[in-house]
């Protein structure tokens, strides 16, 4: 930390002030993220385990469920917990390590998202090439280059922010710490640090969309070759993952991809993608995917039948 730094424990506002409705939040939320554990958890297991999902599609499934785990623990139980407390605190530490761990996990499944889209040009595109193409060894090394991206992303963002001066007042306007929120507690002008973030974070979104919107262009353009019945399994595939690109990338890029406010329908809209977004995966991927739900009902007779073979 710079010298210059006398806050070293930052208060933190909350999503509400009435005590009455943080308590309906508390019993609202609570369940959500044990829906959301258990539910990407159980996706993680079934991948795992199940013989019937060894394609490379259900391999970035099973990275993707436990980056959402990942990424909703760095957030929602200190959230959740908060919601209890009269004083909502968090040291300054804490919050540049939540910073640190909620970007790093964002990114990665903005990248995992990419590469699950990529994974569907390519099966129905150039089917006969599919396993050449999505080799064993290809898979790791994206899953890898994931990883590695939300790192050097999360890296540049931290050290953009690491140095910043906090003399008061310590008041975080947020229910977790976050960027913008914590900027205007610095005592100077983070002007340049903003545009850093704007450009680091404006950059991923970018790509992203543009890889995300070319891959699904390309194969809507394939499909017209195709049969009705083609089309229909083709899309059926690729709707559960549309479907949680859109409500990734809608509530995110409402955040940070315009000026900043102090609305409290931003941290509203927060909620959807830290808390909400990551529990409707996995029931997405399960109500549309019959290969998901059939491992699904095999696990659980395992489970009630532990003698039985598989």
């Amino acid at each position: 930390m710079a010298s210059t730094n006398n806050v070293t424990e930052l208060i933190i506002t909350g999503l509400f002030q009435d005590p009455e409705v943080q308590r309906v939040c508390f019993v609202l939320f609570l369940p959500v993220y044990l829906a959301t554990v258990v539910g990407n958890g159980l996706i993680v297991v079934m991948v795992s385990v199940s013989k019937s999902l060894r394609s490379p599609m259900y391999f970035f499934l099973g990275y993707l469920s436990l980056v959402e785990i990942c990424y909703s623990s760095t957030v929602v139980p200190k959230f959740i917990t908060d919601l209890l407390a009269k004083v909502k605190t968090i040291s300054l530490k804490g919050c540049l390590a939540q910073i640190f761990f909620f970007h790093f996990f964002v990114v990665t499944e903005i990248l995992l998202l990419m590469v699950m889209a990529y994974d569907r040009y390519v099966a129905i595109c150039k089917p006969l090439h599919y396993m050449n193409i999505m080799s064993r060894q290809l898979c790791h090394m994206l899953v890898a280059g994931s990883w590695l991206g939300g790192f050097i992303h999360s890296i540049i963002q931290v050290l953009n922010t690491i140095n910043l001066p906090f003399c008061g007042p310590n008041v975080i306007d947020h229910y977790f710490c976050d960027l913008r929120p914590l900027f205007k507690l610095a005592c100077k002008d983070t002007f340049v640090e903003g545009i850093i973030v704007l450009a680091n974070s404006g950059l991923i979104s970018i790509f992203s969309v543009t890889i995300l919107v070319s891959s699904y262009a390309i194969i809507l353009f394939n499909l017209r070759k195709r049969s009705a019945e083609g089309r229909r399994k083709a899309l059926s595939t690729c709707a559960s993952h549309i479907t949680v690109v859109t409500l990734f990338f809608g509530p995110a890029i409402f955040i940070y991809m315009r000026p900043s406010s102090t609305f409290t329908g931003d941290k509203l809209v927060a909620v959807v993608y830290t808390v909400i977004t990551p529990m409707l995966n996995p029931i997405i991927y399960t109500l549309r995917n019959a290969e998901v739900k059939n491992a699904m009902r095999k696990l659980w007779a395992r489970k009630g039948n532990p003698g039985m073979g598989t």
